[in-house]
């Protein structure tokens, strides 16, 4: 199983600290350094299965927008959007638990046009506001068609860590991997309602860069 490189760091950390705990439980015997070790453990283990990082089989329709993050689909609705189209877009929302692959994906091929980090509050994912409330990132994908495509990382509750490898300028493949939310968050997608036909409805469970959401016109 491979691991994602964002996790790499704190799963080899958790191993380290839950051996300590095993070696001392094993040899002091004492009931703290059991419970210790078990604990430590746990948090191992679900880290290596948290950071978990398979392969995807990206679809070949170059007119494909992927999903950028694995999850469940809870909402779709249009709305405002102020940043990069500057116009009324469909927003897809993408709800992902702890269980869920958390490494997120390119959606479309092209270049980074628009790139920013804001700070914020660490509301429910599942809330509304938490699109425009919570901490995020907001990166905006123009295509050699001058297709473009929005998309954002949002953190949540228990999401307290956004990873993201782009910035503007970068030329990105569809498909590829480019950041990740530690510990369950939400991914929303944002595109012109009249250059997509959508391929998605609400309760769909998608993988990032193999589940398709849209496809342009």
């Amino acid at each position: 199983m491979s691991i994602a490189k964002y996790g790499i760091g704190i799963v080899v950390t958790s191993f380290i600290v839950f051996f300590v705990f095993l070696f001392l439980a094993i040899f002091v015997r004492h009931p703290n350094l059991v419970f210790f070790a078990i604990i430590t453990g746990i948090f191992s283990f679900f880290n290596l299965y948290f950071f978990r990082d398979p392969e995807r089989l990206i679809p070949e329709n170059p007119d494909a927008i992927l999903s950028p993050a694995d999850g469940k689909i809870i909402q779709i609705t249009e709305v405002k959007e102020s940043e990069f189209f500057r116009s009324k877009v469909t927003r897809v929302s993408i709800f992902m638990s702890v269980f869920n692959v958390h490494v997120n994906r390119v959606p479309i091929s092209g270049r980074i046009e628009h790139f920013a980090y804001h700070k914020g509050k660490f509301i429910s994912a599942f809330k509304e506001k938490a699109s425009l409330d919570n901490e995020q990132t907001v990166i905006g994908i123009k295509d050699e068609q001058g297709r473009r495509v929005l998309f954002k990382q949002i953190a949540g509750i228990i999401a307290r860590r956004i990873v993201c490898d782009l910035r503007e300028g970068r030329k990105v493949k569809r498909g590829e991997r480019m950041g990740m939310i530690r510990y369950g968050s939400r991914v929303d997608i944002f595109f012109l309602p009249e250059k997509v036909q959508l391929k998605v409805k609400i309760g769909d469970k998608v993988k990032g860069g193999e589940s398709i959401i849209g496809v342009f016109r």
